[in-house]
């Protein structure tokens, strides 16, 4: 009777570490199956995170080349005004230095009439 009753016993242990081992055999693949799903999500996350930074750092590039742009632009404007005022400082000095002129040339020819006169 001892006999019956330890392999009972042992028949009981067997049948509970098989139903134990197929439940954690379930509980091991819903674990890896979850682990799976979130290393997906968290590559995809990554992949938009990559995907954003790199639309940014182009709207950026974009950005830094149409300041450069309109800095040159900006630039060479200024260089033309500032050339065009200096094309127009110099036609003044040159009609003012013929204006001076005219007027030395009208003075010497007035002193040199009065001369006449006055011999």
């Amino acid at each position: 009777m001892k006999k019956v009753l330890l392999s009972l016993v042992l028949v009981a242990v067997l049948g509970l570490s098989f139903t134990s081992c197929r439940e954690t055999k379930e509980k091991t693949e819903n674990a890896i199956e979850e682990a799976a799903n979130s290393a997906g999500d968290a590559i995809d996350n990554a992949a938009d995170a990559v995907e954003d930074a790199a639309g940014d750092a182009a709207d950026a590039a974009s950005d830094a080349v149409d300041n450069v742009k309109e800095g040159a632009e900006n630039m060479a404007n200024d260089v033309k005004d500032a050339a065009n005022d200096a094309v127009d400082n110099v036609k003044k000095a040159g009609n003012d230095a013929v204006d001076k002129a005219k007027q030395a040339g009208n003075d010497a020819i007035d002193n040199a009439a009065d001369k006449l006169k006055g011999n």
